[in-house]
C-alpha cells in the first residue's frame, strides 16, 4: 500500500495532530505526516512532532510583509517536501485565495461544530446560548471563506444542561481527536472524492458516510 504524503499545520499545542499521529503509525492506515509546520515558535506541538521523528518546520508569518508572502514560502515548503494532503489541526491563520487553490481538494480543517452552524470563532459559547441540545465538529476540505467547503465527516456531542464553555469544549475536542484521523483516512485512501462541493462515496457516487462516535 502506498501511503499519502502528508503534511499538518499547527499554531499551538497539536492535539489533534497528536491523534493523526498515532493513527499513523497503523501499519495499514493509508497516510503518513512527512512534515509538521507551525507559524508560532516553540508551539508545543512541534514536541510532539519531534518525539515521532517527524520533521518539522517554523515558518513565523510575522516574519513575512503580508500574508501572500507568508503563503508562499509555505507553499513551496510544503510542495519541497513532496506533501500530497494537508491538514490544518489548529493553525489559527487565514489562507489567502492562491494557497486554497493550490491545495484545492487536498486540503482538510477541522471546525468545533457543526457546520454551517456557528462558523468563526467562539462556537461553543454561541452553542450553549442559542439553547443547542446537540453541537460537534466537522471535517471539511478548504475553500477561500473561513469555515466553508465540502464536508467529509462530522460527529455529534450532546449539549448538557450544565455545560460551560469549557466542558463542552473539552467533549468536542475528544470527539476531533477520534473523527480527524477518520476523515483523514477516507480521503487519503480514496474512498470519497469532491463532486462539485459535496464529498461523495468513490465507488457509487452516494453522499460520502458521515462518522459519528458514541454520545458519552
Amino acid at each position: 500500500m502506498t501511503r499519502k504524503r502528508v503534511g499538518v499545520l499547527i499554531s499551538g499545542r497539536g492535539s489533534n495532530l497528536q491523534a493523526l499521529i498515532n493513527a499513523c503509525k497503523s501499519r495499514d492506515y493509508p497516510a503518513e505526516i512527512v512534515l509538521v509546520v507551525s507559524n508560532v515558535p516553540q508551539a508545543q506541538g512541534l514536541l510532539r512532532a519531534e518525539a515521532a521523528l517527524i520533521p518539522t518546520l517554523t515558518i513565523n508569518h510575522k516574519d513575512f510583509p503580508d500574508r501572500e508572502a507568508f503563503d508562499a514560502t509555505l507553499d513551496a515548503a510544503l510542495k519541497e517536501a513532496g506533501v500530497e494532503l494537508l491538514c490544518n489541526a489548529g493553525f489559527l491563520r487565514l489562507h489567502t485565495p492562491g494557497f486554497v487553490e493550490s491545495w484545492r481538494d487536498r486540503h482538510l480543517n477541522v471546525h468545533p461544530s457543526l457546520l454551517p452552524a456557528f462558523r468563526g470563532l467562539h462556537s461553543h459559547v454561541r452553542a450553549i446560548a442559542a439553547g443547542c441540545k446537540i453541537s460537534g465538529c466537522t471535517i471539511h476540505f478548504v475553500r477561500a471563506e473561513m469555515d466553508e467547503g465540502p464536508i467529509v465527516a462530522q460527529a455529534a456531542v450532546p449539549v448538557l444542561a450544565d455545560d460551560t464553555f469549557e466542558t463542552l469544549a473539552l467533549r468536542v475536542l475528544e470527539a476531533e481527536h477520534r473523527l480527524y484521523p477518520h476523515a483523514l483516512a477516507l480521503v487519503a485512501s480514496g474512498a470519497v472524492s469532491v463532486q462539485g462541493e459535496r464529498v461523495v462515496d468513490t465507488n457509487d457516487q452516494a453522499q460520502a458516510p458521515l462518522f459519528s462516535p458514541p454520545v458519552p
